[in-house]
């Protein structure tokens, strides 16, 4: 059996050059996207507790129970 041979020919492109966006490493995806997650936790949990303490001064006692509702969330550990 015969060996094949391979020719390449070259044609310069005679286009615009196109340039290619470095990939962004996955550890700092990760550390980013936990600190943001982190970020919106504790931020949301502060305006639930700031909720809760105005519908306590307010007398609201169902808005108490909803907001509490919704704030069991934040701390089941």
């Amino acid at each position: 059996m015969k060996k094949q041979k391979v020719v390449y020919r070259f044609f310069p492109y005679q286009g615009v050059e196109l340039h290619a966006k470095k990939e962004i490493p996955f550890e700092l995806k990760l550390s980013s996207r936990l600190l943001l997650d982190e970020i919106c936790f504790n931020w949301n949990k502060e305006r639930l507790e700031k909720e809760i303490n105005s519908s306590i001064d307010a007398g609201n006692k169902e808005a108490f129970i909803g907001l509490s509702e919704k704030y069991r969330h934040y701390i089941w550990e």
